[in-house]
This record gives structure tokens, sequence and C-alpha cells, in this order.
């Protein structure tokens, strides 16, 4: 959803809202009721003048048009037959793929001999039971405020911190570094929430988290608050760590452990590149996606290990040029576009290629969702590559019928998608399941060297056939097909 639709409607609809619509709106909504201290209001740095440096940023906004200009040419392309389709899907490709550590990527890390801003100066403690978010809030704002290269220290030691924005723009022409060495506690109190999210930055140009160290949601105290399953009212809890209007950015080798939602939420931002990324959650902790993306462009997202208890990646709406590659999955509920299509004004997903991942006893793999009954929008151009799975439950899914059987059929238009060289083993008897909307079938759908083999209860393989199931669908087979293709 656009930001310009959010308003009375969002509010007025967010007690329907499940699982990742819930947090696309990036508005403030009260958190689930606790007997527990008053809310205490969000703190806010200080705004600041941003000044881009020529060198870097000029460099990527020419990348950035140029990207724009091929994606939108191959976009262009209608793939009405094999050999267009391969060139639009490799063209894509192409454009999504890149090094994350190309030169300007390097020198963006590089070291510059920055002033570094130590959060145990400004009064933050180091045991695990002091709310240091004053201390990191003056530590945010003064590195925010310097005119040099500055870099915002999390030393070792447990730093607990209540809700807390890190806003721009900065003053700095140079990247603003945030390095966590230790481990960053959150709040238990639900009540000092008040909207969902716990770590948000936001406005911020070339921001660089860093650090190795881990976010701890501590989602364990939280998780029994979430009844989204059964409450339609339901009421988000936060997210571990927000990205808000995050342009130029780049964040490596963190941590997010056990957050009380969504580890990581990346929205309206550009040029995002993350990678060496651990998210770690129960199988049974609810919606705690790994990562959540919507109204994002030019997003390179790479090795990654995500155990969680929802969709280890789910790209939503208005996300384009995504690149999702060498990630770990499982626990959790696979690979997921979408879901889509449930609210107004949703833009549309272009240009997506998941590829060299593994997933291990998901509930799903590579997976498509939208919702029945929904405005027009699109999906396209999108790949999944060199993917193995072992023992997931549906490896091949597009599921236009998301959330409810019942209704009018999705508006959603899925076309030209590639699921090539997909490999494993599966629970399900029915390995490919690809259910489109009667109203706008999928089209350009090409399954290319599909093995799965059957490992699930010993008492249905005799009982069911290993199979597919199509309904208006219009795909093209090639090479190896196993379970066997739709009639």
């Amino acid at each position: 959803m656009g930001d310009d639709a959010i308003g009375t409607w969002e509010m007025e609809n967010w007690g329907n809202k499940t699982g990742d619509e819930l947090m696309d709106s990036g508005r403030e909504y009260p958190m689930p009721s606790q007997p527990r201290s008053a809310a205490r209001p969000i703190q806010r740095g200080a705004t600041a003048t941003d000044s881009r440096t020529a060198e870097i940023t000029q460099k990527r906004k020419k990348e950035s048009s140029l990207g724009a200009i091929k994606v939108t040419m191959a976009m262009a392309i209608r793939f009405v037959a094999k050999a267009v389709i391969l060139l639009g899907l490799a063209l894509i490709s192409c454009n999504a793929q890149g090094d994350p550590l190309r030169d300007d990527l390097r020198r963006l890390l590089a070291d510059t001999g920055a002033t570094v801003f130590d959060v145990t100066k400004y009064g933050a403690v180091a045991d695990g039971k002091t709310d240091n978010v004053e201390a990191f809030m003056k530590t945010w704002l003064a590195a925010c405020h310097w005119r040099g290269t500055s870099t915002v220290l999390i030393p070792e030691g447990k730093f607990l911190v209540g809700q807390a924005t890190f806003e721009g723009p900065c003053n700095s022409p140079n990247p603003i570094v945030f390095e966590a060495r230790g481990t960053v506690l959150a709040q238990t109190d639900l009540s000092e929430y008040p909207s969902p999210e716990w770590l948000m930055f936001e406005d911020v140009n070339q921001l660089i988290l860093k650090g190795g160290g881990t976010f701890d949601g501590q989602g364990v105290f939280a998780w029994k608050y979430n009844d989204c399953h059964q409450n339609a009212d339901c009421q988000m809890l936060p997210t571990n760590l927000k990205f808000n209007k995050v342009n130029n950015s780049v964040v490596q080798d963190i941590t997010s452990l056990d957050s009380k939602s969504f580890h990581y939420f990346i929205t309206n931002s550009h040029n995002f590149t993350a990678f060496n990324l651990t998210i770690t959650a129960p199988g049974n902790s609810p919606n705690t996606d790994g990562m959540h993306l919507s109204r994002c462009d030019l997003v390179n997202l790479s090795n990654f290990t995500i155990k969680t208890g929802d969709d280890c990646i789910s790209v939503g709406q208005g996300s384009t040029n995504i690149n999702i590659t060498d990630v770990y999955c499982g626990p959790g509920h696979g690979l997921s576009i979408g879901s889509l299509g449930k609210y107004p004004n949703e833009k549309d997903v272009v240009g997506i290629h998941v590829t060299n991942c593994t997933l291990n006893g998901t509930t799903n793999g590579a997976r498509i969702k939208t919702w029945p009954g929904s405005p027009p929008s699109q999906a396209s151009s999108i790949i999944f590559q060199d993917i193995v799975m072992n023992s997931v439950k549906n490896p091949i899914l597009i599921d236009q019928k998301y959330g409810s059987h019942t209704g009018k059929p999705s508006r959603v238009k899925v076309s030209d998608v590639l699921y090539k060289n997909l490999r494993g083993t599966t629970i399900s008897k029915v390995a490919v399941s690809l259910v489109c909307s009667e109203l706008v079938p999928c089209n350009g759908l090409q399954l290319e060297d599909i093995d799965f083999t059957y490992n699930g209860p010993a008492t249905f393989k005799e009982n069911l056939p290993f199979s597919s199931t199509c309904l208006h669908a219009n795909a093209s087979y090639v090479g190896k097909q196993n379970p066997p293709a739709c009639a």
C-alpha cells in the first residue's frame, strides 16, 4: 500500500490484518493489553541535514537508473515463446544479481577513520537490567549530527533497550556506521511499544549496520499474547529491526534472536544490501518472519541462516528487482512472494530472483500467495532456481485462494514465472500445486528440471499417486518432471 493510501481506512481495517500484511503501513498502533506500567512515547532523534557524497551517491544513482532502464525494457517484452521467456528472465537475473562486495560497496564498507561514539560514554550500562534507551538516543544524535565520518559503537555486554527510532537525515556526507558488538535486549513490557516495532532506522542514507552482535527481542515473553490465528481484531507485536526510507545501505554480520514478531522489516527503501545474517526463533513462534520486504527496489540478500516460525523471507507489494541467494531456511514457512492483494492500491511485484537456497523441513518451498477477491495488481518476472528442499511439505506452490477457499477470484495477475532445477524430498503426495485465479489465469509459467521424491508416511505411498495439481495455470515443461507434469 502506498503512503498516500494509508490513513483512516488503514486504521479502521487494522484489526483484520494477518501475518505479513500487518506491518506494511508503518503507522503507530496500540499494543496488546498487559498488566504492566503505562506506555512511554516513542523517542525519536532530531532531524539533521543530509549531504550526499558525489562519488558514492552519484555512482549509485547512475547504476540504479541504468538497472531500472534494463529492467523496464525486459518487463515490456511479452513472453510468448520459450526463447523470449528465457531472454527476459535472463535480463532480470542480470540486473537482480550482484556481488554484495562490488567495488562501490567495498568503498562504502572501508575503514575511513571514523569518530567513535560509544554508548557507554553516554550513560549506557551493560548489566542487562538498566533501560539504556536514552543513552542510545543521545549517542545516535551525537553521531548523526557529526559532520565527519561517525560510528555508533555498542561494545560487548548486554544492554537492555526500550523502543527507539534512529532518525536521519544525518549531517555527514559519509556513511554512518552502527556497530553492534554486544547483545541488545528488548524490553519485555509490551506497554513500552506504542507502535509495532522495537528498533527503527528511518530516513537515513548510507547506513552500515554491522559488528557481529545480537538483537534479542525476548519474544518468549510476548508470543502468548499473539492470537492472530483466532482473533480478527488481533494487534501485531513489535518487529525487531525496521528500516523505513533507508537507502544505499548495508546490514551485515548481525544476529536477530527471538523477535516478538518479524525479525526484519524493510520498507520504502532503495539499494539495500544484507548479507551474513543469522535469524533464529522457535518453529512454533507466531508471525516471526525472518525478513519482510515491501515497497523496496534494488535489494540484494545473501548468505542468510534462518530458523523461525513463519516465512523465512516474504516479498510483499511494491517490491521490484529483488535478488535472494544462498539462504538456508528451516524450520519456517519457506520463501514466499506475498501475500498480495488484500488491500487497495497495492503496487506490482516485478523482477524477483531466488537462487541457490536450501530449505529443510519447511511447510512450503517456493511459494506465491494472493488473496481472493483482491484489487487488481501483478506479480511477474519471477525466478526460483537451483533450490534444494528436504522434507518440505509444499515444494512448489501458487495459492491464489490464500486465507480463504471461498469468495471472488483473485485479481492479482501472476505471469512469467520460471522454476528451474528445484529438487529434493517432500512429505506431500502433491509436490507441485499451481492454483491460479479463474478471472486472471497464470500465464508464462515454466517448470524446468523438477525432481522431487516422496519421503512422507509409508501409509500414503501406495494409496495416493505422486502428482501435480494445476488450476487455471498455463504452464510449459522442460526436462525432467517428477512428479509428472499436469496433463
